[in-house]
């Protein structure tokens, strides 16, 4: 196995509890494994509803970046995604977001990927728009 370059996991998960789901069968590739992909995107879904839950109002992805993926994700696997507040600029806001597994008939935790995403708030037509910094989910 490569070795990796990543900080230390962390012993339990961080921040706001935003999705949780199942691996399942439909969600693995070629090869029968849970496709990067998917684990991807969940982590986007998690991240823009705690973006959405601190900004109040809609908001793209932008960027991702600095994502670590630590261990595999099986069939069967619980999988929970937490956000963290990472940064809140005048219309962008970055999430550190983090997946964690717990595996059949096991009661840990383990961390598997994660990462900081970048949103951009944006009005109705899709430009970009201030982000309250009064909000009482930012904290100062």
């Amino acid at each position: 196995m490569a070795e990796t370059h990543a900080a230390p996991a962390p012993a339990a998960p961080e921040g706001e509890l935003s999705i949780r789901t199942l691996a399942m069968p439909a969600d693995t590739n070629q090869n029968g494994d849970i496709f990067g992909g998917w684990l991807l995107s969940q982590m986007d879904l998690a991240g823009s509803i705690f973006a959405y839950k601190t900004t109040q109002s809609r908001n793209v992805t932008v960027a991702i970046e600095a994502m670590t993926f630590r261990k595999p994700v099986y069939v069967g696997d619980v999988v929970s995604v937490y956000g963290s507040l990472v940064r809140v600029g005048r219309t962008s806001i970055t999430v550190h977001v983090a997946a964690w597994v717990q595996r059949r008939n096991e009661s840990e935790l383990i961390l598997v990927t994660d990462g900081n995403y970048t949103y951009v708030a944006v009005d109705d037509d899709g430009h970009p728009q201030a982000i309250r910094q009064d909000s009482p989910s930012i904290k100062a």
